[in-house]
């Protein structure tokens, strides 16, 4: 009987491709996607739309990103992992380059719209593929490294797309994050190693949808998916109105040095990598929940007025949620007893909604009570995220399909 194929373990040339190639395809998504989030100002004052209407550019892709992830990951089931993925960073990368020519708010927002359909075949497919294709005990630092790329794509494309607004305009910024993206797609397809571990199902719907239930029916997955919603929609509401916070009196920030503050996601890039490992040595439970202790503690920083405060609030928030989600992401696929794709899309679906609602709530709070609003608003989120952490803690754990319990 042929021996199976042995998974990939960190150490090895074909562990350092994957990385090299997740790391690409994660930072040409998260770059093309949230390369708006600074220029949201600029979007209220160009195209004379109030700060809740300017999110949209942001909130519209991740809500769509979030019900297309359902299909796009089911998809994958079918025909593979590393096809949908490749074909989601190419479309994605063409569509952020036609829409740097938007004549107006409304094409703008429709091309964001197909956006957060296309980028939908990457992160849940990416998730299922390392759940597949790593050894278990890698897991954790290739989920890092992944979510590392997301971290750098995410600054790379709110860094270069606030200084290229100030040197030339948007569409200049907008433009160059697409180029970037072809690259970084055409390298991820080169360097992925294709799957060995896949095993293809039929497109049966019913069969399909019946995955869907079995994974809510996991109460260990129900909090999970709730975490996400929670999480990422107090870090992106966050974020999204620090912009307007500090171009105002008395700070009175460029856009280049709002852009610049997203160099904090740096730090996001370490704590994804260095907590993941940490979580896989001491055990998920004992690390998630401090994770988001220090994503509260670092929210509350940010409501003292001097610069020096704000900006350590946000590395605090940084590091303490892009930790939370890596440990939250590789559980996921590690407790999901089959279709993990589809497990790791409703993860996902969870929390870009959490990103899209929140995001866009978030403006109405920034509107009528300010900074105080929103860290409130943040404060309930994350103190509800603590309390289900403390639930997963309690749970027993599940045997995943290759007998490792999670």
């Amino acid at each position: 009987m042929q021996e199976a194929p042995k998974r990939l373990e960190s150490g090895t040339p074909a562990f350092r491709r994957l990385n090299l190639a997740l790391f690409a395809a994660g930072f040409a998504t998260f770059a093309i996607l949230y390369c708006v989030q600074p220029l949201l100002p600029v979007f209220s004052e160009e195209f004379h739309v109030s700060p809740a209407v300017s999110s949209l550019s942001l909130s519209l892709t991740t809500g769509l990103l979030a019900v297309a992830m359902l299909v796009t990951g089911t998809l994958s089931e079918v025909w593979g992992r590393k096809p949908v993925m490749v074909a989601s960073l190419l479309s994605s990368a063409a569509l952020t380059i036609l829409s740097a020519a938007a004549p107006n708010w409304q094409i703008l927002l429709l091309a964001r719209v197909l956006m957060g359909i296309t980028l939908s075949g990457l992160p849940a497919v990416a998730m299922a593929y390392v759940s597949e294709e790593v050894h278990p005990k890698s897991i954790g630092l290739a989920m890092g490294l992944f979510i590392g790329g997301n971290a750098i794509g995410g600054m790379a494309g709110r860094l270069v797309s606030g200084a290229l607004t100030d040197l030339g305009s948007w569409r200049l910024a907008i433009g160059t994050i697409g180029g970037l993206g072809l690259i970084a797609a055409i390298l991820a397809w080169r360097s992925l190693p294709n799957s060995v571990h896949f095993l293809p199902r039929r497109a049966r719907p019913v069969e399909l949808l019946r995955s869907f239930a079995d994974h809510l029916r996991d109460s260990g997955l129900r909090y999970l998916y709730a975490e996400a919603f929670l999480l990422m929609g107090a870090f992106v509401t966050l974020y999204n109105y620090l912009g307007y916070r500090l171009m105002a009196a008395p700070y009175g920030l460029s856009q280049t040095a709002i852009g610049a503050i997203f160099v904090i996601y740096l730090i996001g890039t370490a704590s994804s990598t260095w907590v993941g490992d940490l979580a896989g040595r001491l055990g998920r439970e004992r690390v998630f929940w401090v994770m988001i202790a220090v994503t509260l503690g670092g929210a509350l920083l940010t409501l003292f007025d001097p610069l020096l405060m704000i900006l350590a609030g946000m590395v605090t928030v940084t590091f303490g949620f892009f930790g939370a989600h890596s440990i939250a992401s590789s559980w996921v696929g590690r407790r999901a007893a089959h279709s993990k794709a589809q497990a790791s899309a409703l993860y996902l679906f969870c929390y870009y909604f959490g990103s899209s609602a929140v995001g866009t709530l978030g403006g109405v709070f920034w509107a009528r009570t300010g900074w105080w609003g929103v860290v409130g608003l943040v404060a309930v989120l994350l103190s509800l995220g603590l309390a289900l952490a403390f639930r997963l803690m309690r749970l027993p754990p599940v045997e995943a399909e290759d007998g490792a319990g999670t």
